[in-house]
């Protein structure tokens, strides 16, 4: 329709200047007005449509939210205050919709109108020439010669012929303008520029991989509360460093510089002597494996999730990454074994099997620097106690970064860095932080390490 229309109306008013171009001037002089009132309208439309999805996008987060969190909605009997809260949200949501089928209603009849007003001028004017076989009206030329009837009723059925195309493009145009609001929505997004770029000179990480050092690092996700203040950090080829600390206090951010998921807002990150922002990101990410606490499956079978940052791996690698996780006996009980499906999100498996299989993905993907933000958060002590066995042979000759809150997790490490208020407060073997440092006393009360225990990759 987009292309027909216009170039039935294009032709009929050829056709219609052909008869008489001067009295399709004159029919034509309501045009700019209806365009004026067509454009108001589409970019009321469009404005509305915005609107209206904005609401829609508040609905279905509002929905995801409660059906999400829908066992504590219950546990404080709160379905009440969220049916209010939904209720209220799809009124607004309604009322947004009902103003766009206002504009919709007004734009076809508003186009309606206008094309009768042109064809009433060029049957107003046509008739009072044929009548009164004139050339002129009000002074003005019309036409060289008085036209005839034939000729007049055939510019007639042109114009009538040019308007109903116009009538059909303003329904296109309304649709056009709803599109281009979600369209809108979508580019604003998508031309997001990264704050990490990667430079057109980019260098490969060296091999085997140097030390990563934070020179005077600082990081603030807005100006007025800094997450990270002036670390000074060397992490050495093969060494495991575990970061503790109370909550907020930068650990997590501090990890998620190193595969440069942000870069520092002062201060360098450096992989030997290499800045981190001269350095492929795709050759840095790939020496890399990450396991959160926050626990990304995909709705996929479990075979594939493990091997999501191997997609070569054979199933023999894979079924060994998954014994080192400590998770194989349990995908063998399995319905279809390797091949079931974890569902939405892993919906299907508990919080500790997710955190097993993310673990079995990490060691699948033998990385030259291992990330484990709070690894083991959900798994049982029992497990716990079995892949921190398995960990340690891991981890051997293998950089290790490690955030934890359990002192079981401690026992991996060369050595623990003690971060408050975005600063290193403290570093060095566990047993020696523990008995320098109160916030480490206090953050594991019952640790008990010896200062006389000799380092773990020396045992």
């Amino acid at each position: 329709r987009l292309v027909r229309e216009p170039l039935k109306m294009i032709v009929c008013l050829a056709a219609a200047a052909w008869i008489s171009w001067r009295l399709l001037l004159v029919s034509l002089v309501a045009a700019p007005l209806a365009a004026l009132l067509i454009g108001t309208l589409s970019r009321s439309i469009k404005r509305a449509s915005r609107r209206a999805m904005e609401e829609m996008n508040g609905m279905y987060r509002l929905l995801s939210e409660v059906l999400g969190g829908i066992d504590v909605v219950k546990a404080y009997t709160m379905e009440r205050y969220e049916v209010r809260r939904f209720e209220q949200t799809n009124r607004r949501l309604m009322q947004r919709m009902m103003r766009i089928a206002l504009y919709n209603a007004l734009l076809r009849p508003s186009t309606e109108l206008m094309g009768m007003a042109i064809v009433s001028a060029g049957i107003l004017v046509g008739g009072y020439l044929i009548l009164n076989e004139q050339t002129r009206v009000f002074g003005l030329m019309i036409a060289p010669r008085p036209l005839d009837r034939g000729a007049l009723m055939t510019f007639f059925a042109l114009l009538v012929g040019a308007s109903d195309p116009a009538r059909k493009l303003a329904d296109v145009y309304g649709a056009v303008q709803r599109g281009v609001a979600a369209c809108e929505r979508v580019f604003d997004r998508m031309n997001r520029k990264s704050r990490v770029l990667e430079l057109p000179s980019a260098q490969s990480v060296p091999r085997p991989i140097p030390a990563i050092r934070f020179d005077r690092v600082s990081f603030a996700y807005t100006p007025e509360r800094p997450v990270l203040q002036d670390i000074e950090l060397v992490i050495a080829p093969g060494e495991t460093v575990a970061l503790v600390g109370p909550n907020g206090c930068g650990k997590s951010t501090l990890v998620k510089l190193v595969p440069r998921f942000m870069d520092p807002d002062e201060g360098t990150v450096r992989v030997g002597n290499v800045d981190l922002r001269h350095v492929s990101l795709r050759d840095l990410r790939r020496r890399i494996a990450l396991v959160t606490q926050r626990t990304v499956l995909f709705d996929d079978t479990v075979l594939e999730n493990v091997r999501y940052g191997a997609p070569r791996a054979s199933l023999e690698e894979v079924i060994g990454a998954a014994r080192q996780a400590h998770i194989h006996d349990f995908i063998e009980r399995l319905p279809k074994g390797y091949q079931t499906r974890v569902g939405e999100a892993g919906s299907r498996f508990s919080g500790g099997q997710r955190q097993r299989i993310a673990l079995a993905r990490a060691i699948l993907r033998n990385p030259d620097i291992l990330i484990l933000d709070e690894a083991t958060s959900q798994i049982d002590p029992e497990s716990e106690r079995a892949i921190h066995e398995a960990l340690a042979q891991f981890t051997r000759d293998r950089m290790t970064l490690m955030v934890t809150h359990r002192a079981a997790s401690l026992e991996l490490a060369d050595r623990v860095v003690v971060l408050e208020e975005g600063r290193i407060v403290a570093q060095g073997p566990p047993a020696a932080v523990y008995a320098q440092c109160p916030l480490f006393q206090r953050l594991f009360p019952r640790l008990g390490l010896d200062p006389t225990r000799p380092d773990k990759k020396s045992a």
